[in-house]
C-alpha cells in the first residue's frame, strides 16, 4: 500500500506542477483550481494514510519531506519552465504538510475521516495561500479561495474513497 500511495502521491504533484505551469503561462492561473481538487486533494488525503502506515515520527517525517522535495524536482526536470510553481508547491507542501500533521496527531482519538478532513482543512488554507502568494504575480485572492474550496472539496471526495477501502470500521 505504501509503494502504490507513494508512486500515486508523486505522478499527481508533478502532473499538478506541470498542469499549473502550462495554464499559468498562458495566463490561466485559475486553471489550479481544477489540479487543486483532482490532484493535491488526493495528495494530501494519501499524505495523511501514509502517516499511519509509517508510525515512526521522525521516519515519517523525513519520508513525506522527501516526497515533497522529489516531486518538485521531478516537475522541474521534465520541464525547467516549471521551476517557479515547482518552488512554490515544494514550500507550500512543506508548511501545509507540518499543519497537516500537527492537526492530524492532535485529532488522534477521532475517527479516520474526521481526523483526516479536519487537517486537510487546516492544511488546504497554508497551502492555497503559500502557493498563490508565491506562484502568481501579486496575490490573487480569488484564485487562494478557489484553491482552498477546492482541496476541501476534493479531500472530502478521496478521504470517502480511501476510507471505505484502505480504512477498517471503526478505524
Amino acid at each position: 500500500m505504501l509503494l502504490l500511495l507513494t508512486t500515486l502521491y508523486l505522478v499527481a504533484i508533478t502532473a499538478a506542477n506541470l498542469i499549473t505551469t502550462h495554464f499559468a503561462g498562458q495566463g490561466h492561473p485559475e486553471a489550479s483550481i481544477y489540479t487543486a481538487f483532482a490532484l493535491v486533494a488526493f495528495d494530501m488525503v494519501a499524505r495523511d494514510r501514509m502517516h499511519d502506515l509509517l508510525p515512526e515520527r521522525g521516519r515519517r517525517w523525513a519520508f513525506l519531506g522527501v516526497l515533497i522535495a522529489v516531486g518538485s524536482l521531478i516537475s522541474y526536470v521534465i520541464n525547467a519552465d516549471a521551476a517557479t510553481i515547482a518552488i512554490a508547491s515544494c514550500v507550500a507542501f512543506a508548511a501545509a504538510f507540518t499543519v497537516d500533521s500537527i492537526v492530524y496527531e492532535l485529532a488522534h482519538r477521532w475517527a479516520w475521516l474526521e481526523r483526516s478532513n479536519a487537517s486537510n482543512i487546516a492544511a488546504a488554507l497554508v497551502d492555497s495561500a503559500v502557493f498563490v502568494a508565491l506562484a502568481f504575480p501579486g496575490f490573487l485572492f480569488v484564485v487562494a479561495f478557489g484553491q482552498f474550496t477546492a482541496k476541501v472539496a476534493g479531500g472530502l471526495v478521496f478521504s470517502l474513497m480511501l476510507s471505505r477501502r484502505v480504512v477498517p470500521q471503526g478505524a
